[in-house]
């Protein structure tokens, strides 16, 4: 082989380990792995069988430097740290499917509007061998000023290859998330005045007892949003789910 062509692939293999995501967990399935990658805040890269999911993109799209093009990107509320869009601007979309509830959709420039599928709370949609669901998002108690009110935004419940993610999006320990099952994966969110505390958060986990916990959404105070004790309090009551903790906000 000619060195010149050794050398050409030497360097692309090279770039491809230095833009590679890094920091990913896998989930085993039977039909593939599926990979989580924390990106920052509630914003989150998941991949399965080729196929790639962005919730949330948010941050500036330098962000996603490294993954694959998204096929579906989840949108669960109208505000900026979920529906951004200078981040969308800056990212390919031009083959994205856009799942995401009314009030989002409504927001979205005609750009996408060919790519859209709207959900309402309790919906859902097949894609890609992949089964999403959207379930309610919001702030307790419901009032008429509330930052989140109910049926404005979604969590989703994301099926794949017998496993089950579910994105809780920016809400308070509601019914909707206290009657969960059989979830394998959950991100939840804790911090005030916009979502719950560690304590609503761990009291609603230790009820629907997700396998695996990701507390994210977290940034706020320390009384609010130590993840550290948000740990203890899970683990003292039920030392099996396992929670993980991640870097969602790390320095730049």
């Amino acid at each position: 082989m000619n060195y010149k062509i050794i050398l050409a692939l030497l360097l692309s293999v090279f770039l491809l380990l230095i833009n590679a995501p890094s920091s990913a967990d896998i989930i085993k399935t039977n039909e593939g792995d599926i990979t989580l990658h924390p990106i920052t805040h509630g914003t989150l890269v998941i991949t399965f069988n080729n196929k790639t999911i962005y919730v949330d993109p948010y941050g500036g799209a330098e962000g996603f430097k490294g993954f694959n093009k998204s096929d579906i990107i989840l949108i669960t509320d109208i505000h900026g740290d979920h529906l951004n869009l200078e981040t969308l601007e800056g990212l390919d979309t031009k083959n994205t499917l856009f799942i995401t509830p009314q009030a989002v959709a409504d927001k979205l420039s005609s750009t996408y509007k060919n790519q859209i599928e709207v959900l309402e709370n309790r919906q859902g949609i097949h894609r890609f061998g992949i089964f999403i669901s959207a379930v309610a998002m919001y702030n307790l108690p419901e009032t008429s000023d509330s930052k989140h009110p109910k049926g404005r935004g979604n969590g989703y419940v994301i099926y794949m290859g017998g496993k089950s993610v579910y994105i809780s999006g920016d809400t308070e320990d509601i019914t909707e998330m206290r009657s969960l099952y059989d979830i394998d994966v959950a991100f939840v969110c804790m911090n005030l005045p916009y979502t719950m505390d560690i304590h609503q958060a761990s009291s609603a986990v230790l009820e629907f007892k997700p396998t695996i916990i990701y507390p994210y959404h977290y940034r706020g105070k320390d009384q609010i949003s130590d993840i550290v004790k948000f740990k203890e309090l899970v683990n003292e009551q039920d030392a099996i789910i396992e929670v993980r903790l991640r870097d969602w906000y790390p320095k730049k």
